[in-house]
């Protein structure tokens, strides 16, 4: 049986009673198109009926778009939020009307280089960089005219870039605490090589900045506990030893959920409860936090949003620069209002 024909501009020209070059500047939406209401309506009720679609080939020709976008990143199939990234770019690329190229890259900077080269190659419209963990990467250089974005990190010599605003967010998380009535508040995730390093984080220090600093203008002086990694069972062990030498603490500020999960285990081998005697906050919105009990309150990473802006800023809706972007406070059960707060200077 052979195929059926595709229907052609031609065709849609027949049946709507116009030229072909009418038919064209309209169903291209060329600017500057000046033809009657009637013609516009009669060449899209012909393109509806025969089922006509513009062939993309064609015009990528003429436009020397492609209408494709690449999206890099060292993770995509990893973790929730790799994929929320991934979801992000694909629904704003299909709302502005551009399909995406993905490569995953890992750690390996060589990876990186190849799946940059390859996208070139492939004349994209430009290109993402999204990373999972925020850190100042090296990007190849771009032919003239095709835009780069990083989504979540930084580079060297200042592309366009957006990332979570996480010194907000820790103002936002210490505030929170000390708007519940806390005074005496544990801190516990400060990790000295890995926030002065902006290869490794390009946003932790803003994040500890944002908290130290909301206590600082209260009066309140935590009491720190520096790690040497966000893990879970780091976040117990400090924990325990913190709140077994400070039994006046009623709140701890963990800074990352993985710390906090720690926590929350310490608080109960030491016969305690959340929220009950110990007020828990974190930061990034794992999937885990919404599965603990009693939920943990914390700041969640707008990784799809993100991902949205960048597409948005690569294609010409939004400037290029250098963006912010809220880190939604996701309110659960894991903290106290005191009944009665002690009083302290500055309040």
């Amino acid at each position: 049986m052979t195929a059926a024909r595709r229907p052609t501009l031609a065709d849609v020209a027949k049946l709507s009673g116009l030229s072909k070059t009418a038919v064209s500047l309209i169903l291209n939406n060329r600017p500057g198109t000046r033809l009657s209401e009637d013609a516009v309506e009669r060449a899209h009720a012909a393109a509806a009926q025969l089922g006509y679609k513009p062939n993309p080939a064609a015009q990528s020709l003429r436009s020397g778009k492609t209408r494709s976008i690449g999206f890099i990143s060292d993770q995509v199939t990893i973790t929730r939020f790799a994929s929320a990234m991934v979801r992000g770019t694909l629904r704003a690329a299909k709302e502005l009307g551009h399909t995406v190229l993905i490569a995953e890259t890992g750690d390996h900077v060589s990876q990186l280089e190849e799946a940059f080269d390859e996208m070139i190659d492939r004349r994209v419209d430009g290109v993402i960089v999204g990373l999972m963990a925020a850190r100042m990467v090296d990007v190849p250089a771009a032919p003239h005219g095709v835009p780069v974005v990083i989504v979540n990190g930084t580079t060297p010599d200042d592309l366009p870039s957006v990332l979570p605003d996480e010194y907000a967010a820790g103002r936002a998380m210490a505030t929170l605490l000390l708007e519940a009535g806390h005074r005496r508040i544990g801190f516990i995730g400060d990790v000295p090589h890995i926030a002065g390093d902006l290869r490794r984080s390009a946003t932790i220090a803003r994040r500890l900045a944002g908290i130290r600093e909301a206590l600082a203008d209260r009066d309140v002086t935590p009491v720190e506990v520096v790690v040497d990694d966000w893990t879970p069972q780091i976040g117990y062990a400090e924990a325990h030893r913190m709140l077994s030498a400070h039994r006046d603490l009623t709140a701890v500020i963990a800074a990352t959920d993985g710390v906090a999960f720690g926590v929350y285990q310490a608080i109960a081998d030491l016969g305690l409860r959340v929220p009950h005697d110990i007020s828990v906050v974190s930061f990034d919105d794992e999937e885990l936090a919404n599965l603990v009990r009693p939920g943990l309150t914390t700041a969640r990473l707008p990784y799809e949003e993100m991902a949205r802006h960048g597409v948005e800023m690569l294609l010409g809706d939004r400037e290029l620069a250098h963006e912010l972007l809220p880190m939604p406070v996701i309110r659960r059960d894991s903290v106290r209002e005191l009944a009665e707060a002690p009083a302290v200077a500055g309040d």
